[in-house]
């Protein structure tokens, strides 16, 4: 416990139950601390656009196979005041974490954050992990700037977030940016034509919903595992994900039971029947939220078509026909993928804010 607001409340620091179900037992605490999370990234990123809702995060949080995940909560007195997430990687000898820490605005400089990140290094030490790694959105800030060691993005030193990291051991590894496109994506038309033209008849599109077509299934695990470690994450080191086909399937059908919709678009090498890359456009059900863009991979046998422009300008146009508008999408790229950003920057994207990686080698 650490001291509270005033004299007489202490703060008690527990573990949430993650609901089975969307207003089963733990709900209310889940939804609570969703809200808190992206209320916080909302404060820096001066919108909300980037938020999602309980209903959609949840499904993320029932993968306990392959992504174990715990949510943990700070009380003052009934009132949650903070929330920490940790998350490992799965197997018998995980070594590494991811770490997320929120603290109410109001409730701040009062040792909450502090108390919540003691807590995440105490399980991370009990489950015998050696790295942690920590994403956290930078807001805009004047002076002197805290440069990634990739040489790309930065972030302001005196930012609060990035004194507390540094204080407490890590070091910056990566700076990721957020970008929009507004729709309808007046230059997607003419990027289709001319990507096309590039890619040429060696290659044809497929597109659908929610859920792959057997025929692609073993090959979509495939590009899903490779997209861990075809992205760029600098010093981060970020494990190997693995993916089978029992767990493309029993993640599309959990992703399905959620509100939202995933617009897939997949391109085929036809002189070898196999997949070169896809693109994943998140769509919620709501019509004034954005669109999120989700992965997007070319494997390298298969770079230097066009084929990134191809699907992204592609998917765009199969979601202008499959469903109703949407204001904008939303992306994240990591600074030094200079070749996607120049596909994003030729689309319409836009930068609207940043967010620091960062990474700590924990004590064995």
């Amino acid at each position: 416990m650490v001291a509270g607001m005033n004299a007489t409340s202490e703060i008690r620091i527990t573990e949430l139950e993650i609901p089975a179900r969307v207003g089963e037992r733990g709900w209310d605490d889940f939804a609570t601390a969703i809200a808190i999370h992206y209320g916080n990234e909302a404060l820096v990123y001066g919108t909300d656009e980037l938020a999602f809702t309980a209903e959609e995060t949840l499904p993320n949080y029932l993968d306990q196979e392959h992504e174990p995940t715990r949510l943990f909560a700070a009380w003052d007195g009934k009132r949650m005041v903070g929330a920490a997430r940790y998350e490992i990687e799965p197997g018998d000898d995980p070594h590494t974490s991811w770490l997320m820490v929120d603290v109410l605005p109001g409730v701040r400089q009062q040792g909450i954050g502090t108390a919540l990140s003691a807590k995440l290094q105490g399980v991370a030490a009990t489950d015998g992990i050696r790295k942690a790694i920590v994403y956290t959105v930078s807001g805009f800030g004047q002076g002197q700037q805290l440069c990634a060691p990739t040489g790309f993005g930065s972030v302001a030193a005196d930012n609060s977030e990035v004194k507390f990291l540094l204080r407490a051991g890590y070091r910056l590894e990566q700076v990721v940016r957020a970008s929009r496109l507004p729709l309808p994506a007046p230059g997607a038309e003419t990027m289709l034509a001319r990507s096309r033209v590039a890619a040429g008849d060696d290659f044809v599109l497929h597109t659908w919903v929610d859920r792959t077509p057997k025929k692609w299934r073993r090959e979509m695990a495939a590009m899903h595992q490779a997209m861990s470690v075809e992205e760029p994450t600098a010093g981060l080191e970020e494990p190997e994900d693995v993916w089978t086909i029992r767990r493309l399937d029993e993640t599309e059908k959990r992703l399905a039971g959620g509100p939202r919709r995933f617009l897939v678009t997949a391109v085929e090498h036809v002189p070898s029947a196999t997949l070169a890359g896809f693109t994943t456009l998140s769509v919620p059900t709501e019509l004034d939220r954005p669109v999120t863009q989700e992965d997007t991979l070319v494997l390298p046998a298969y770079r230097g078509h066009r084929l990134g422009m191809l699907l992204k300008a592609a998917n765009l146009e199969e979601l202008r026909q499959r469903f109703d508008p949407r204001p904008s999408v939303i992306t994240f790229n990591a600074e030094e993928n200079r070749h996607m950003l120049n596909v994003n920057e030729q689309l319409g994207f836009a930068p609207i804010g940043y967010e620091g990686a960062w990474r700590r080698d924990l004590p064995n």
